[in-house]
């Protein structure tokens, strides 16, 4: 027995022996100043640290062995560096990084292949709103961060809306993620969805949008492109230490009063971060000879939290939890336009829990394997009632998803990456609706907009690789996707369909000189028929829907190919594109047919059409302490079907930045948004009241900002509109903001 005991300890301290620590100092490369803040990474490990205030970092525990250490911190190029630990000796390093005001083309992305790689490298081009343009400007919703991005064209249905169109499409035909969870569910609808807006957009760390289709990766929906919203995630400390912040911002004419309170605690092996935010946005004001828009105000309580633990060297496990409430948000065209006493969402409520566990083998064929569950829940109520009509009118949609995503990642040899897994999503649909007789009280209980009970399953097996030569990056994978979309409509009974489809995509990047990256690439993409589309019925903005159980699953194919460049001072990317779209799921007005005076339409897989454009973006130094942008998205949309534009396709439209920032902690920066007028309608457009006849006008807005960060205090500004244009974004519901202002305060603890 002695014996045995001694055995296991000489084992234990064995192993003990073979890791050691790993301690270093990060300083800049120019003024040798040391660097706080910096993000360091062991890449395929669970291992990481941030350095403190003196530059210093330490990881504990790192077995012996050879390593690609990762540095990110805003403001600075990334850096990968070697490090070869020992069997008896610890290491200490001394690392320089870079400074770079540029970001264009020098971001490390995850969405793309599901894991962690420099944007540069990929074929594909992706937008990304960083952690430093979060803190900067920091946005009154998620959505509103993306407006002026590079490819990215945000329509708003009412003052809380916000829905990206990436490559002239948006709803259905874009994905949305959080942490890589879908928010797409089997009633998102075709036109723009409000989902973006429930996440608080101060719990955010950075915003990536795939602007290229993404169903190999990621299934249903991703035709036109991908936006992942990822939130912030709790550090691990050497030391238990807290930190936390406090948030507040106001703008001119009540227009937005926004708080937040954040809290975080880290140790070496437990981290979390949680935070509660409240919002109140007084009505929109808009711009000259327009005034306040009324009604427009709404709303919006969030709080969320995220916890990681430090299992062993080998295991992460994370939790987290997310939820946000808008109360009464004013569909304002509805009032405005079509009659209407009232017409409200309320409430409109996203919840969101996951748990995700990750094991780092670092084996050929095993590098890691990550297992998420997830739970979510959308409810949407919308309540109406025209003038001079004794019936209130309210409606309830409810969608329940879970989820469950096994992803492994291997490194098979030194130039051969690939990420595989199993996905599958499960969505149940409640909906109701009733009347309300204002002068009796008495309720007719109705149909609600979708059948309900009804549920989508769908079960997909994918797998991404990537083969990184000298000058020469060559990408591919494939998924298949199997369905199962029920609904019960009385009396027609229960309509099942059983989809499947099996899509993939091939990519090259090649480099023509260390900072020129000729890029082009291939997919192809799907969306499935959702319960929206299979029992949607009611009145839907201009229309009145009815229903078609007989859809199949709409199909892209895209190709691209454009140009990266990169240097310490200076980035672009030039991309064209062609998506040719078939099979598509399209409106099409029943003949003279009207329900209370509005035009019916079916949804019918009759259209076959392209979307197609350019998506330029530069960036550079143009002298010391002085950075330039500027960026300019072309699309065109054609149904061939019909023989007209697709619907909402937005026109030419661009943004140009000048920003100064000195080494200090203050910058200043003046910004064109433009778009040009958008004439080319569609017939849905001409019915669309939202749009005005004719079409969209051409418009231009400057704003200004700047700010201070002193310490832990961070003071940041703006004047918006500064020539009170009064403009609309082409098929949005409501008016641009007017000339304002408004100041934020963030205190870090």
């Amino acid at each position: 027995m002695e014996k045995r005991i001694y055995v296991i300890l000489f084992y234990l301290t064995l192993g003990f022996c073979n890791a050691q620590t790993l301690t270093g100092i990060i300083r800049d490369a120019r003024t040798n100043r040391v660097l706080p803040g910096v993000t360091v990474q062991l890449l395929q490990t669970t291992k990481g640290a941030i350095t403190n205030k003196q530059g210093y970092f330490i990881i504990y525990n790192v077995p012996r062995g050879s390593y690609l250490m990762r540095l990110r911190s805003v403001g600075y190029q990334l850096a990968e560096e070697p490090i070869t630990m020992g069997a008896r000796a610890d290491v200490n390093t001394t690392i320089r990084l870079q400074a770079s005001a540029v970001q264009l083309n020098q971001q490390t992305v995850t969405s793309i292949q599901r894991a962690e790689t420099p944007d540069f490298n990929r074929p594909e081009v992706t937008t990304v709103v960083s952690n430093r343009d979060l803190r900067q400007q920091p946005p009154r919703t998620v959505s509103e961060a993306l407006f002026g991005s590079t490819g990215v064209w945000i329509q708003k249905t009412d003052h809380a809306g916000g829905a990206p169109f990436i490559r002239g499409l948006t709803g259905q035909q874009t994905l949305l993620l959080v942490d890589g969870i879908r928010l797409n569910n089997a009633i998102t609808r075709s036109g723009p969805n409000p989902y973006l807006n429930t996440i608080d957009p101060q719990s955010v760390g950075q915003i990536e949008v795939v602007r290229s289709s993404g169903s190999v990766a990621y299934g249903s929906d991703a035709i036109g492109g991908v936006v992942n919203v990822l939130t912030k995630i709790p550090q691990f400390s050497d030391q238990p230490r807290f930190q936390g912040s406090l948030f507040a911002k106001a703008m001119t004419q009540g227009m937005d009063y926004s708080s937040r309170a954040e809290l975080g605690y880290g140790t070496r092996s437990f981290a979390f971060l949680g935070g509660f935010a409240y919002r109140s946005f007084g009505d929109l004001v808009a711009g000259k000879g327009l005034g306040r828009e009324s009604p427009t105000g709404y709303n919006q309580i969030s709080g969320d939290i995220k916890a990681l633990f430090r299992l062993s060297n080998r295991y992460v496990a994370t939790i987290a939890y997310q939820h946000g409430k808008l109360d009464n948000v004013p569909v304002y065209h509805q009032v405005r336009s079509e009659d209407y006493a009232y017409y409200r969402f309320n409430p409109q409520r996203r919840q969101l829990a996951y748990a995700r566990l990750e094991g780092f083998y670092n084996r050929r064929f095993l590098g890691s394997v990550q297992l998420t569950a997830s739970w979510q829940r959308l409810t949407e109520g919308r309540q109406s009632q025209m003038n001079g009509s004794f019936s209130a009118n309210q409606e309830r949609d409810q969608t329940t998803t879970t989820g469950l995503t096994l992803l492994a990642k291997a490194n098979p040899n030194r130039f051969w990456q690939m990420q595989s897994g199993l996905e599958w999503y499960y969505d149940r649909v409640r909906s109701s609706g009733e009347a309300v007789n204002t002068q009796t009280g008495a309720v007719t209980t109705n149909r609600g907009l979708y059948p309900d009970r009804a549920s989508m399953n769908s079960l997909a097996a994918f797998s991404l690789h990537t083969l990184s030569f000298n000058r020469l990056t060559l990408t591919g994978g494939g998924r298949y996707n199997m369905f199962w979309v029920q609904t019960t409509e009385p009396p027609l009974g229960k309509t099942i369909i059983r989809p499947s489809t099996l899509v993939g995509n091939l990519g090259i990047s090649y480099a023509v000189m260390p900072m020129i990256r000729v890029v082009a690439s291939i997919q192809s993409a799907f969306r499935v028929p959702n319960v929206n589309d299979l029992g949607a019925r009611g009145m839907i903005d201009y229309r009145y829907e009815g229903i078609n159980n007989t859809l199949q699953p709409e199909r892209s194919l895209n190709k691209e190919i454009g140009l990266k460049i990169r240097t310490a001072r200076f980035s672009a990317t030039v991309l064209v594109y062609n998506n040719q779209l078939t099979n598509f799921i399209s409106l099409v007005q029943t003949g003279m047919d009207s329900v209370q005076g509005y035009p019916v339409y079916l949804k019918q897989n009759i259209a076959e059409g392209v979307t197609q454009g350019i998506e330029a973006e530069v960036e550079g130094e143009i002298a010391t302490n002085w950075l330039a942008n500027a960026g300019v998205t072309y699309t065109y949309g054609q149904n061939s079907s019909a023989n007209e534009p697709f619907r909402r396709i937005p026109p030419l439209n661009g943004r140009v930045r000048l920003t100064y920032q000195p080494q200090t902690n203050w910058w200043a920066r003046a910004e064109l948004l433009w778009a040009g007028a958008q004439t080319r309608l569609s017939q849905a457009d001409l019915d669309d009241n939202r749009i005005a006849k004719g079409g969209t006008p051409a418009w231009q807005v400057i704003n200004v900002n700047g700010g201070y960060r002193w310490q832990k205090i961070t003071l940041s500004a703006e004047f918006q509109n500064l020539t009170n244009e009064a403009y609309r974004t082409h098929g949005s519901g409501i008016d641009g903001v007017g000339r304002s202002a408004w100041a934020s305060l963030l205190i870090s603890l």
